[in-house]
């Protein structure tokens, strides 16, 4: 078990996700604003979302959180390809609730929070030395973001995937980098 990172007087919580996650977990990866962002596209069946959560729940090298908002689960934070031997390194992304985050007019107020908590739980609980990760060139509000958070960006390459051709563009923070509040 991982310890919980707790930010901003305990409102947001990251904890290690469980199995009354795994239908939320699915919900959120389904909406469409978190799809047209992602890698894969379509909507995601409740087998194929059952053989991720399976791989990824024993997996060493990976970690699946959920975030809390103000005590409600408000999306997923996955840490993967962690390697510990040598130099510490790994790969992250997230997901929200957009629809109930939107609705509580809170997804600006999220979308900071569980970036900070993301950061904090690498470099903090993981003792990662560089954080590396993907955006989707055309999500520009994204890429902003990262920006403010000091992630660097790299040369995009195209991929295809559910038959659309995208730019991915990797990104990168070092623990010496990282904003400190």
């Amino acid at each position: 078990m991982t310890p919980e990172i707790r930010t901003e007087s305990e409102r947001y919580v990251l904890r290690d996700a469980t199995g009354d996650d795994v239908n939320l977990m699915l919900s959120w990866r389904n909406l469409p604003v978190n799809r047209q962002v992602s890698k894969t596209d379509h909507v995601i069946s409740a087998e194929e979302h059952r053989r991720w959560w399976e791989a990824v729940r024993t997996d060493p090298a990976r970690r699946v959180l959920t975030y809390l908002h103000d005590g409600v689960p408000a999306g997923t934070v996955t840490f993967f390809d962690l390697r510990f031997d040598g130099l510490r390194i790994g790969s992250w992304g997230f997901f929200l609730d957009a629809e109930g985050l939107a609705g509580r007019g809170a997804t600006l107020p999220a979308w900071l929070a569980v970036m900070r908590a993301a950061v904090a739980y690498a470099f903090d609980v993981l003792a990662l030395d560089r954080l590396d990760g993907e955006v989707l060139a055309h999500n520009t509000v994204v890429r902003r973001m990262n920006r403010r958070f000091r992630f660097v960006e790299g040369v995009g390459r195209v991929e295809v995937h559910d038959g659309r051709e995208i730019t991915v563009i990797p990104i990168s923070l070092h623990r010496d980098n990282r904003r400190r509040r």
